[in-house]
This record gives structure tokens, sequence and C-alpha cells, in this order.
């Protein structure tokens, strides 16, 4: 007699109850939103009281379809939305009228150059080759946007490598770029949710003149690791020029607000060789490092 083999599950699938639900006869009650199915009511999870069900649902959703593809860790690339690629840069000089208007957009023509710099940058990264796990590394992560956040994804497209894109919901429109790797395109309402995600499979990151959410970002991460909730990883601060004419890390130094140690934290770069550079570098040593331990 052959050991007996028991059924999977016992339950019906959810998804069998939901195609079900569909066929049930009208009446006042089946009509009444109180008998929809729960996960199917979207009045129901919209209702404030359900909010730490949303987070829950933001939280899990990425993490599932990047598990699902075997995404062991990320590059992620911060920066602008606002700068654009050199031609389209100097276009926009050849059309400013006013002093303002051109001094904008001469300053937007300096910083143009980097578009082409993160396109490289993650067309290196692309290239890592996946581990004995079949998991893909140092996948390019962007914010989904324009201006660096496109070049990032773009770039790992010209090496045939898929890439992420965390969109998020805004009061003016807000679209992947086309270059985000569509089954790794996500959308989120919560900002929190998003930037946990940008972080949660980090293990280099590059950092791109911008503005408020650029700060935000680098500044999240930067607190993270000095205060020991995130190890040390790479983060690659490109375009010393501006940063330093726009925050004046020395004199956060000298007012005693932060230690020298933490400026270690970051890695100043210009070219998209010299940042992969020193993120293999930098896990060589940590790789002699436990070696040697």
């Amino acid at each position: 007699m052959t050991d007996p083999v028991p059924p999977k599950r016992i339950f019906p699938d959810a998804k069998v109850d939901a195609e079900a639900a569909k066929h049930i006869p009208s009446s006042p009650q089946t009509e009444h939103a109180a008998y929809d199915l729960a996960f199917q009511d979207k009045d129901f999870l919209l209702r404030p009281d359900l909010r730490p069900v949303r987070f829950q649902l933001e939280l899990l959703k990425p993490e599932l379809f990047l598990d699902e593809q075997k995404i062991g860790s990320t590059f992620v690339v911060y920066g602008s939305a606002r700068v654009p690629e050199p031609e389209k840069a100097r276009a926009l000089l050849a059309k400013a009228k006013t002093d303002k208007e051109k001094l904008i957009a001469e300053r937007l023509v300096a910083k143009s150059h980097y578009y082409d710099v993160a396109r490289e940058l993650a067309r290196l990264a692309s290239k890592v080759d996946r581990d004995e796990d079949g998991q893909r590394h140092f996948v390019v992560c962007s914010g989904g946007g324009p201006s660096f956040m496109e070049a990032a994804n773009r770039g790992a497209q010209d090496v045939g490598a898929e890439s992420i894109g965390l969109n998020i919901v805004l009061p003016h429109e807000q679209l992947p770029n086309p270059y985000v790797t569509p089954s790794l395109s996500f959308q989120f309402h919560y900002f929190a949710l998003r930037k946990m995600h940008f972080l949660l499979r980090a293990r280099a990151v590059a950092v791109f003149p911008g503005g408020f959410g650029t700060f935000d970002e680098m500044f999240e991460l930067l607190t993270l690791i000095q205060t020991g909730k995130v190890r040390p990883l790479p983060i690659l601060l490109y375009g010393r020029e501006f940063w330093e004419r726009v925050v004046n890390f020395e004199a956060l130094v000298e007012e005693g607000v932060i230690s020298e140690r933490d400026l270690d934290l970051l890695t100043w770069c210009e070219t998209a060789e010299e940042g992969w550079g020193h993120v293999c570098d930098y896990y060589a040593r940590e790789e002699a490092r436990a070696a040697a331990e």
C-alpha cells in the first residue's frame, strides 16, 4: 500500500471565492456594501481605520514581487527630477529670456552632464552576474521619475538588465519613466513605505544633485547609519561643487552637531568608473575582513 498524499489545502483559494461572489443572485442583502468580501471592498479598504492594513500592503507587495524575481540587492540612485539631459538643458538655455531664467538654465546645463554619469554608473552596476542561488545583485533602483532617475533606469536597459522604479502618487502627474522594467515598477501612497523599500535591499547608494526630496532621502540614510540603525554602505555623492554650495558640511562639524568621522560616510565622486570602483573596493575589503575573523 502506498502512503496517502494529502491535499495541499482544504480551504478554497481566495480567487475562487472572489469569482464565485460575482455570480451571487441579487437581493437587498447581497446588493448592500456590507455583503461585499472585505478584500474586494475598496471603500472599506480606504477607510481611515484601515491605514495600518494599507501600510502592511505597501510593505508586502513590493517585497513579494522582488523576492519572486530574485532581486537580492540593489544599487539605489537618488537625485533631482528637474535636471534634464545635456541636449535638453542646452535647449532650455537657448529659450531663456530673463536674467534669472538664464542663470537657472546655466546651472542646469552645468549639472546636466551627471545624467550621462548616472547612466554609465547604472550600466556598470547592471553587469554583475547572478550568484549561485540565481539572485541578482546591485540591481538599479530609482524613484522611477525623470532626470537622474531616468538615466539610471536607462543605463540598466542599455545592457539588457532589469531595473526598479519606486514611483509615488503626487498632486501633479507623476508617471514612471519608460526605462523602468514594467514588472518592477511600483506605485506608493505612503512616502515612509517607499523610503523603506529604497533601503531594505540597498547595498550601495549614489546621490546626484537634487532638491528637498533628495535631501530628505540622503540625510535620512546618513541618520540611520549614524545612529546604528543601518549598517554602513557605500554612499557616493556626485557633484561636489553643487553640494558644497548648498550644504556646508564642515560647518556642521564646527558647530558640534556632527562629528568629523560622520563625514567619512560620504564618498565624493565625479565619474561612473570612480564610483563603481569605490563600491567594488569597499566590498573587497569587507570580504577580506570577514575572512580574517
